[in-house]
Protein backbone atom coordinates (compact mmCIF):
# COMPACT_ATOMS: atom_id res chain seq x y z
CA UNK A 1 0.00 0.00 0.00
CA UNK A 2 1.45 3.58 -0.80
CA UNK A 3 0.85 6.30 0.66
CA UNK A 4 -0.99 7.84 -1.82
CA UNK A 5 -3.27 4.94 -1.59
CA UNK A 6 -4.43 5.68 2.06
CA UNK A 7 -7.44 7.99 2.24
CA UNK A 8 -7.14 11.64 2.92
CA UNK A 9 -4.52 12.73 5.97
CA UNK A 10 -1.93 14.46 3.15
CA UNK A 11 -0.47 16.98 5.92
CA UNK A 12 0.20 13.79 7.95
CA UNK A 13 1.63 11.76 5.24
CA UNK A 14 3.94 14.69 3.99
CA UNK A 15 5.21 15.14 7.52
CA UNK A 16 6.13 11.39 7.90
CA UNK A 17 8.19 11.27 4.85
CA UNK A 18 10.22 14.08 5.98
CA UNK A 19 10.72 12.30 9.21
CA UNK A 20 12.61 9.87 6.88
CA UNK A 21 13.80 12.40 4.22
CA UNK A 22 15.43 14.75 7.35
CA UNK A 23 16.59 11.66 9.43
CA UNK A 24 14.30 12.30 12.60
CA UNK A 25 12.73 9.35 12.65
CA UNK A 26 12.01 8.11 16.05
CA UNK A 27 12.41 4.43 17.27
CA UNK A 28 8.83 4.26 18.37
CA UNK A 29 5.75 6.21 16.88
CA UNK A 30 2.44 6.00 18.30
CA UNK A 31 -0.35 6.59 16.21
CA UNK A 32 -3.58 7.37 17.50
CA UNK A 33 -6.81 8.22 15.51
CA UNK A 34 -10.46 7.23 16.23
CA UNK A 35 -12.19 4.26 14.66
CA UNK A 36 -12.29 4.30 10.90
CA UNK A 37 -10.01 7.22 10.14
CA UNK A 38 -7.30 5.38 8.86
CA UNK A 39 -4.61 4.99 11.46
CA UNK A 40 -3.67 1.29 10.35
CA UNK A 41 -3.39 1.50 6.74
CA UNK A 42 -1.33 4.65 7.33
CA UNK A 43 1.44 3.09 9.81
CA UNK A 44 1.42 0.12 7.38
CA UNK A 45 2.26 2.34 4.22
CA UNK A 46 4.74 4.35 6.16
CA UNK A 47 6.12 0.88 7.31
CA UNK A 48 6.48 -0.45 3.41
CA UNK A 49 7.66 2.91 2.68
CA UNK A 50 10.65 2.62 5.23
CA UNK A 51 11.71 -1.26 4.86
CA UNK A 52 11.81 -0.39 0.94
CA UNK A 53 13.90 1.94 0.93
CA UNK A 54 17.46 0.80 -0.04
CA UNK A 55 20.15 0.77 2.02
CA UNK A 56 22.72 3.40 0.97
CA UNK A 57 24.61 3.22 4.87
CA UNK A 58 28.00 2.98 3.70
CA UNK A 59 31.35 2.88 6.48
CA UNK A 60 33.02 5.59 6.62
CA UNK A 61 36.26 6.29 4.45
CA UNK A 62 39.08 8.85 4.15
CA UNK A 63 39.83 11.54 1.75
CA UNK A 64 43.04 11.72 0.10
CA UNK A 65 44.83 13.10 3.32
CA UNK A 66 43.35 11.27 5.44
CA UNK A 67 40.76 13.10 6.80
CA UNK A 68 36.83 11.47 7.04
CA UNK A 69 35.21 12.39 3.70
CA UNK A 70 32.01 13.50 3.66
CA UNK A 71 29.42 10.67 3.06
CA UNK A 72 27.29 10.87 0.12
CA UNK A 73 24.26 12.49 0.27
CA UNK A 74 21.59 9.71 0.01
CA UNK A 75 18.90 9.89 -2.81
CA UNK A 76 15.37 11.27 -1.45
CA UNK A 77 12.51 8.82 -2.57
CA UNK A 78 9.55 10.50 -3.12
CA UNK A 79 6.35 7.77 -2.16
CA UNK A 80 5.00 6.88 -5.21
CA UNK A 81 8.73 6.36 -6.42
CA UNK A 82 8.81 3.70 -3.71
CA UNK A 83 6.61 1.44 -5.84
CA UNK A 84 9.61 0.87 -8.48
CA UNK A 85 11.97 -0.19 -6.14
CA UNK A 86 12.43 -4.23 -5.56
CA UNK A 87 11.94 -4.30 -2.24
CA UNK A 88 8.41 -2.64 -2.25
CA UNK A 89 6.61 -5.84 -4.10
CA UNK A 90 7.55 -8.07 -0.77
CA UNK A 91 6.27 -5.02 0.98
CA UNK A 92 3.16 -4.52 -0.14
CA UNK A 93 2.48 -8.16 -0.17
CA UNK A 94 3.16 -7.77 3.72
CA UNK A 95 6.02 -10.31 2.84
CA UNK A 96 9.32 -8.37 3.29
CA UNK A 97 11.66 -9.65 6.03
CA UNK A 98 12.29 -6.78 7.62
CA UNK A 99 8.34 -5.47 8.31
CA UNK A 100 6.83 -7.22 11.60
CA UNK A 101 3.29 -7.52 12.98
CA UNK A 102 1.89 -7.89 16.14
CA UNK A 103 -2.12 -7.77 17.06
CA UNK A 104 -4.34 -9.27 19.13
CA UNK A 105 -4.46 -12.88 18.98
CA UNK A 106 -6.40 -16.12 20.38
CA UNK A 107 -5.54 -19.17 21.24
CA UNK A 108 -6.21 -22.03 18.61
CA UNK A 109 -5.91 -24.65 20.57
CA UNK A 110 -5.53 -25.23 24.41
CA UNK A 111 -1.99 -25.39 25.24
CA UNK A 112 -1.07 -23.90 22.02
CA UNK A 113 1.23 -20.56 21.93
CA UNK A 114 -0.99 -17.28 21.31
CA UNK A 115 1.08 -15.53 18.42
CA UNK A 116 0.67 -13.45 15.66
CA UNK A 117 2.84 -15.89 13.53
CA UNK A 118 -0.02 -18.33 13.77
CA UNK A 119 -2.54 -15.82 12.15
CA UNK A 120 -0.02 -14.11 9.30
CA UNK A 121 -1.60 -15.41 6.29
CA UNK A 122 -5.12 -14.10 7.95
CA UNK A 123 -3.80 -11.00 8.79
CA UNK A 124 -2.25 -10.33 5.08
CA UNK A 125 -5.83 -10.92 3.60
CA UNK A 126 -7.71 -8.90 6.34
CA UNK A 127 -5.08 -6.26 5.42
CA UNK A 128 -6.00 -6.31 2.01
CA UNK A 129 -9.36 -7.10 2.05
CA UNK A 130 -10.30 -4.74 5.04
CA UNK A 131 -7.72 -2.26 5.61
CA UNK A 132 -10.40 -0.10 7.62
CA UNK A 133 -11.15 -2.80 9.76
CA UNK A 134 -11.37 -3.04 13.71
CA UNK A 135 -10.37 -5.20 16.31
CA UNK A 136 -14.12 -7.08 16.07
CA UNK A 137 -14.14 -6.91 12.22
CA UNK A 138 -10.35 -9.10 12.87
CA UNK A 139 -11.77 -11.36 15.51
CA UNK A 140 -14.67 -11.96 13.50
CA UNK A 141 -12.55 -12.37 10.32
CA UNK A 142 -10.09 -15.64 12.48
CA UNK A 143 -13.57 -16.90 13.87
CA UNK A 144 -13.04 -16.10 17.08
CA UNK A 145 -16.45 -16.52 18.01
CA UNK A 146 -16.84 -15.36 22.02
CA UNK A 147 -12.91 -15.58 22.64
CA UNK A 148 -11.13 -12.18 23.52
CA UNK A 149 -7.84 -11.38 21.68
CA UNK A 150 -4.92 -10.54 23.15
CA UNK A 151 -1.65 -9.99 22.64
CA UNK A 152 0.22 -12.62 24.83
CA UNK A 153 2.96 -12.93 26.99
CA UNK A 154 4.09 -15.56 24.04
CA UNK A 155 4.13 -12.78 21.45
CA UNK A 156 5.89 -10.31 23.56
CA UNK A 157 8.94 -13.47 23.75
CA UNK A 158 8.51 -13.78 19.72
CA UNK A 159 8.84 -9.96 19.54
CA UNK A 160 12.20 -9.75 21.72
CA UNK A 161 13.67 -12.50 19.41
CA UNK A 162 12.66 -11.15 16.36
CA UNK A 163 14.21 -7.95 16.84
CA UNK A 164 17.63 -9.22 17.99
CA UNK A 165 18.46 -10.14 14.76
CA UNK A 166 20.17 -7.64 12.03
CA UNK A 167 17.74 -6.46 9.08
CA UNK A 168 18.06 -8.67 6.47
CA UNK A 169 18.15 -6.25 3.50
CA UNK A 170 16.42 -3.07 4.16
CA UNK A 171 18.28 -0.13 6.54
CA UNK A 172 15.56 -0.95 9.13
CA UNK A 173 13.81 -3.69 10.52
CA UNK A 174 9.73 -2.02 11.73
CA UNK A 175 7.51 -3.69 13.68
CA UNK A 176 3.69 -2.29 13.62
CA UNK A 177 2.14 -3.25 16.75
CA UNK A 178 -1.88 -2.76 16.15
CA UNK A 179 -4.12 -2.06 18.80
CA UNK A 180 -0.95 -2.14 22.12
CA UNK A 181 -4.45 -1.54 24.16
CA UNK A 182 -4.33 -5.10 24.18
CA UNK A 183 -0.91 -5.78 25.47
CA UNK A 184 -1.53 -6.13 29.75
CA UNK A 185 1.23 -6.22 32.10
CA UNK A 186 2.86 -8.55 29.59
CA UNK A 187 3.50 -5.52 28.03
CA UNK A 188 6.36 -4.48 30.53
CA UNK A 189 8.68 -7.00 28.97
CA UNK A 190 8.92 -4.95 25.78
CA UNK A 191 9.83 -1.59 27.91
CA UNK A 192 13.64 -1.92 27.76
CA UNK A 193 13.49 -2.81 24.04
CA UNK A 194 11.57 0.27 22.73
CA UNK A 195 13.43 2.61 25.20
CA UNK A 196 16.28 0.95 23.94
CA UNK A 197 15.79 -0.60 20.89
CA UNK A 198 18.69 -2.54 18.65
CA UNK A 199 20.41 -0.78 15.91
CA UNK A 200 18.15 1.22 12.79
CA UNK A 201 14.14 -0.56 14.79
CA UNK A 202 11.76 1.34 14.32
CA UNK A 203 7.86 1.19 16.23
CA UNK A 204 4.85 1.88 15.10
CA UNK A 205 2.44 1.45 17.44
CA UNK A 206 -1.27 2.15 16.49
CA UNK A 207 -3.96 2.80 18.75
CA UNK A 208 -8.00 4.03 18.79
CA UNK A 209 -7.05 5.47 22.70
CA UNK A 210 -4.07 6.25 24.30
CA UNK A 211 -5.87 5.82 27.44
CA UNK A 212 -6.10 1.85 27.72
CA UNK A 213 -1.95 1.87 26.74
CA UNK A 214 0.52 1.05 29.92
CA UNK A 215 1.78 4.63 30.69
CA UNK A 216 5.11 2.81 30.50
CA UNK A 217 5.03 2.53 27.06
CA UNK A 218 2.96 5.72 26.47
CA UNK A 219 6.26 7.80 27.55
CA UNK A 220 8.07 6.05 25.33
CA UNK A 221 6.74 6.68 21.98
CA UNK A 222 6.50 9.83 20.14
CA UNK A 223 2.87 10.75 19.62
CA UNK A 224 1.04 11.30 16.18
CA UNK A 225 -2.76 11.66 15.68
CA UNK A 226 -4.66 10.71 13.33
CA UNK A 227 -7.45 12.86 12.93
CA UNK A 228 -11.43 11.94 11.40
CA UNK A 229 -11.69 11.97 8.00
CA UNK A 230 -12.79 14.93 6.25
CA UNK A 231 -16.88 14.95 4.43
CA UNK A 232 -14.38 15.51 1.20
CA UNK A 233 -12.04 12.60 2.09
CA UNK A 234 -14.73 10.28 2.43
CA UNK A 235 -16.60 11.27 0.01
CA UNK A 236 -13.99 11.08 -2.68
CA UNK A 237 -12.54 7.32 -1.88
CA UNK A 238 -16.56 6.59 -2.07
CA UNK A 239 -17.03 7.92 -5.48
CA UNK A 240 -13.18 6.35 -6.62
CA UNK A 241 -12.71 3.18 -4.78
CA UNK A 242 -16.43 1.67 -4.42
CA UNK A 243 -17.93 3.80 -7.49
CA UNK A 244 -20.54 5.18 -5.81
CA UNK A 245 -22.35 8.02 -7.43
CA UNK A 246 -21.95 11.39 -6.08
CA UNK A 247 -25.23 12.72 -4.97
CA UNK A 248 -25.11 9.09 -3.02
CA UNK A 249 -21.69 9.36 -1.54
CA UNK A 250 -22.05 12.75 -0.53
CA UNK A 251 -24.73 11.56 1.14
CA UNK A 252 -23.05 8.32 2.93
CA UNK A 253 -19.78 10.86 3.80
CA UNK A 254 -22.80 13.06 6.28
CA UNK A 255 -23.37 10.36 7.98
CA UNK A 256 -20.47 8.75 8.52
CA UNK A 257 -18.78 11.42 11.08
CA UNK A 258 -15.30 11.26 9.26
CA UNK A 259 -14.99 7.30 9.84
CA UNK A 260 -14.95 5.47 6.76
CA UNK A 261 -15.52 1.76 7.94
CA UNK A 262 -18.82 3.58 9.03
CA UNK A 263 -19.43 4.90 5.79
CA UNK A 264 -18.74 0.99 3.96
CA UNK A 265 -21.30 -0.36 6.60
CA UNK A 266 -23.96 2.36 5.45
CA UNK A 267 -23.37 1.46 1.85
CA UNK A 268 -24.21 -2.19 2.82
CA UNK A 269 -27.64 -1.06 3.62
CA UNK A 270 -30.15 0.55 1.64
CA UNK A 271 -31.60 4.07 2.28
CA UNK A 272 -35.37 2.21 1.28
CA UNK A 273 -35.09 -0.17 3.73
CA UNK A 274 -33.96 2.29 6.83
CA UNK A 275 -36.93 4.75 5.92
CA UNK A 276 -39.48 1.04 5.85
CA UNK A 277 -38.33 -0.07 9.11
CA UNK A 278 -38.38 3.83 10.48
CA UNK A 279 -41.55 4.50 9.28
CA UNK A 280 -43.12 1.01 10.49
CA UNK A 281 -41.64 1.75 14.22
CA UNK A 282 -42.95 5.45 14.19
CA UNK A 283 -46.30 3.73 13.37
CA UNK A 284 -46.06 1.04 16.05
CA UNK A 285 -45.28 3.61 18.34
CA UNK A 286 -47.42 6.07 17.82
CA UNK A 287 -50.47 5.00 15.39
CA UNK A 288 -50.64 1.11 15.51
CA UNK A 289 -50.07 -0.18 19.20
CA UNK A 290 -48.23 -2.38 21.71
CA UNK A 291 -48.26 -5.38 19.32
CA UNK A 292 -47.59 -4.03 16.44
CA UNK A 293 -44.35 -2.30 18.61
CA UNK A 294 -43.53 -5.79 20.42
CA UNK A 295 -43.68 -7.31 16.19
CA UNK A 296 -41.13 -4.61 15.16
CA UNK A 297 -38.66 -4.97 18.13
CA UNK A 298 -38.93 -8.97 17.41
CA UNK A 299 -38.12 -8.60 14.04
CA UNK A 300 -35.41 -5.76 14.99
CA UNK A 301 -33.72 -7.80 17.39
CA UNK A 302 -33.16 -10.30 14.91
CA UNK A 303 -30.49 -8.62 13.24
CA UNK A 304 -27.24 -8.70 14.21
CA UNK A 305 -25.60 -5.62 16.41
CA UNK A 306 -24.10 -4.07 13.17
CA UNK A 307 -27.28 -3.46 11.40
CA UNK A 308 -29.12 -2.40 14.30
CA UNK A 309 -26.32 0.31 14.95
CA UNK A 310 -26.47 1.25 11.13
CA UNK A 311 -29.86 1.76 11.62
CA UNK A 312 -29.74 3.66 14.85
CA UNK A 313 -26.85 5.80 12.95
CA UNK A 314 -29.76 6.09 9.96
CA UNK A 315 -32.19 7.31 11.96
CA UNK A 316 -30.11 9.90 13.77
CA UNK A 317 -28.75 11.71 10.59
CA UNK A 318 -32.88 11.37 9.36
CA UNK A 319 -33.92 13.60 12.19
CA UNK A 320 -30.53 16.08 12.06
CA UNK A 321 -32.05 16.77 8.13
CA UNK A 322 -35.17 17.16 9.98
CA UNK A 323 -33.89 19.83 12.26
CA UNK A 324 -32.04 21.57 8.94
CA UNK A 325 -35.56 21.55 7.27
CA UNK A 326 -37.10 22.68 10.26
CA UNK A 327 -34.56 25.88 10.98
CA UNK A 328 -33.35 26.70 7.19
CA UNK A 329 -36.24 26.04 5.61
CA UNK A 330 -37.67 24.02 2.32
CA UNK A 331 -35.09 24.64 -0.05
CA UNK A 332 -32.12 22.93 1.51
CA UNK A 333 -30.68 20.20 -1.25
CA UNK A 334 -31.36 16.78 0.05
CA UNK A 335 -32.43 13.64 -1.34
CA UNK A 336 -36.31 13.85 -2.26
CA UNK A 337 -37.40 10.40 -0.66
CA UNK A 338 -35.45 11.15 2.72
CA UNK A 339 -36.74 15.13 2.40
CA UNK A 340 -40.15 14.01 2.30
CA UNK A 341 -39.61 11.90 4.98
CA UNK A 342 -37.99 14.06 7.29
CA UNK A 343 -40.58 16.91 6.17
CA UNK A 344 -43.42 14.42 7.74
CA UNK A 345 -41.20 14.24 10.78
CA UNK A 346 -41.15 18.02 11.43
CA UNK A 347 -45.19 18.09 10.83
CA UNK A 348 -45.44 15.98 14.91
CA UNK A 349 -42.06 17.05 16.81
CA UNK A 350 -40.93 20.32 17.47
CA UNK A 351 -36.76 21.45 17.43
CA UNK A 352 -36.80 20.26 21.14
CA UNK A 353 -37.87 17.26 20.56
CA UNK A 354 -35.87 16.15 17.88
CA UNK A 355 -32.62 16.96 20.07
CA UNK A 356 -34.31 14.99 22.93
CA UNK A 357 -34.68 11.87 20.11
CA UNK A 358 -30.91 12.64 19.33
CA UNK A 359 -30.08 12.39 22.61
CA UNK A 360 -32.08 9.35 23.03
CA UNK A 361 -30.46 7.74 19.63
CA UNK A 362 -26.86 8.02 20.48
CA UNK A 363 -26.98 6.49 23.95
CA UNK A 364 -29.00 3.49 22.17
CA UNK A 365 -26.32 3.26 19.50
CA UNK A 366 -23.79 3.71 22.52
CA UNK A 367 -25.21 0.33 24.40
CA UNK A 368 -25.84 -1.06 21.45
CA UNK A 369 -21.71 -1.25 20.91
CA UNK A 370 -22.11 -2.70 24.21
CA UNK A 371 -23.87 -5.73 23.49
CA UNK A 372 -27.49 -4.34 25.34
CA UNK A 373 -30.10 -6.50 24.94
CA UNK A 374 -31.62 -5.57 21.85
CA UNK A 375 -35.45 -6.05 22.68
CA UNK A 376 -35.38 -4.17 25.95
CA UNK A 377 -33.50 -1.48 24.24
CA UNK A 378 -35.76 -0.77 21.61
CA UNK A 379 -38.85 -1.80 23.60
CA UNK A 380 -37.79 1.27 25.83
CA UNK A 381 -36.79 3.62 23.63
CA UNK A 382 -40.56 3.18 21.61
CA UNK A 383 -41.90 4.35 24.90
CA UNK A 384 -39.58 6.91 25.39
CA UNK A 385 -39.85 8.40 21.66
CA UNK A 386 -43.83 7.97 22.77
CA UNK A 387 -43.72 10.32 25.78
CA UNK A 388 -41.31 12.61 23.80
CA UNK A 389 -43.58 13.47 20.75
CA UNK A 390 -46.26 13.08 23.32
CA UNK A 391 -49.32 11.61 21.66
CA UNK A 392 -49.20 13.92 18.43
CA UNK A 393 -50.76 12.27 15.53
CA UNK A 394 -48.42 10.76 13.14
CA UNK A 395 -48.95 9.98 9.49
CA UNK A 396 -46.19 8.17 7.47
CA UNK A 397 -47.94 6.41 5.39
CA UNK A 398 -46.59 6.64 1.30
CA UNK A 399 -48.42 9.72 0.11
Amino acid sequence: MLLSEVIGQDKLKQQLVEMVQHQRLSHALLFVGPEGAGALPLAIAFAQYIVSLPNDKKEATLDMFGAPAEPPTPKVYSPDEIASLPAYARASQLMHPDLHFSFPTISEKPGAKNISANFIEEWREFIKVYPYGNVFDWLQFIKAENKQGNISADECAEILKKLSFKSFESAYKVLVIWMPEYLGKEGNKLLKLIEEPPDNTIFLLVATSEENILPTILSRCQYIKVPRLTKEDIKKALIEKGQIEPEKASQVAAMSDGNYLEALHLLQHSDGDFLAQIREWLNAILKNGPLAQMKWVDDMSKMGREPQKQFLKYFNHLIEQSIHLKVMGNDLPMDPSLKDFALRINKIAGVGQMEAILQELDKATYYIERNANPKMLFMALGIKFYHIIQNKTLILTEA
